[in-house]
């Protein structure tokens, strides 16, 4: 009987820990103001009125439109950035210039990978501090990659690259398919720093370029 008993608890726990694992719609009094999930992913970081909350894996997410809960219940996974270290899945994309570059041409550098779109104004407001890191690091062994998810291709970034201030000396190249997906982008902008073919860190929504900046310097510490 005890045996019984004891199967029976185990199972019990692996129930309460699958249901814990399950995405819930919070149903008791929401805060007065919080910070949108999926508007943090992208860049934004102002507190509103919450429209619901989902409850996953021992984290709260607060949401601004219903909308955006019923697609956060159905597949969270979907919005939430995958864990690192993890691998970087080869790449060979091309500039709007035409030349072609390869994860594998960088290989032996501290890469630091960034998806962007000229629609994205978080991205495009990044990308100066982007530069500023390649001018910085690369006698150190980095080297900035800009990947561009617009649909268009170069019909939107050789204009958007002719009319920057900023002259970028890193590859920009352009997203012909469907790399964003295979690296785990969520959402843009999304920035992740790769080694040996690992991707080390990833960092998305609102970018903290003092935190990226550090991580870097601690990367090609000796």
């Amino acid at each position: 009987m005890k045996y019984v008993i004891a199967a029976l608890a185990a199972l019990c726990i692996v129930v309460g820990a699958f249901a814990q694992e399950k995405a819930q719609r919070v149903t008791g009094k929401l805060p007065a103001k919080a910070v949108c999930f999926i508007c943090s992913q992208n860049g934004e970081a102002e507190e509103e009125k919450p429209a619901g909350a989902v409850a996953y894996k021992g984290k709260t997410y607060y949401f601004c439109n219903k909308g955006e809960v019923e697609k956060f219940l159905k597949d969270p996974e979907t919005f939430i950035p995958a864990p690192v270290p993890r691998a970087a899945p080869a790449f060979t994309l091309k500039t709007p210039t035409g030349e072609t570059v390869t994860l594998e041409s960088l290989k032996g550098k501290l890469v630091l990978v960034d998806f962007w779109a000229t629609w994205c104004v978080p991205c495009v407001k990044a990308m100066p501090d982007m530069q500023k890191l390649q001018e910085k690091y690369a006698a150190k062994g980095l080297t900035v990659v800009g990947i561009s998810i617009d649909e268009e291709g170069a019909k939107k970034v050789s204009p958007f690259l002719a009319k920057s201030k900023v002259k970028f000396t890193y590859p920009i190249l352009l997203d012909s398919g469907d790399t964003w997906k295979q690296w785990g982008v969520k959402s843009v902008p999304s920035v992740m720093l790769v080694k040996d073919g690992q991707i080390l860190r990833h960092w998305s929504g609102k970018i903290d370029v003092k935190e990226i900046k550090s991580t870097i310097k601690e990367t090609l510490a000796p």
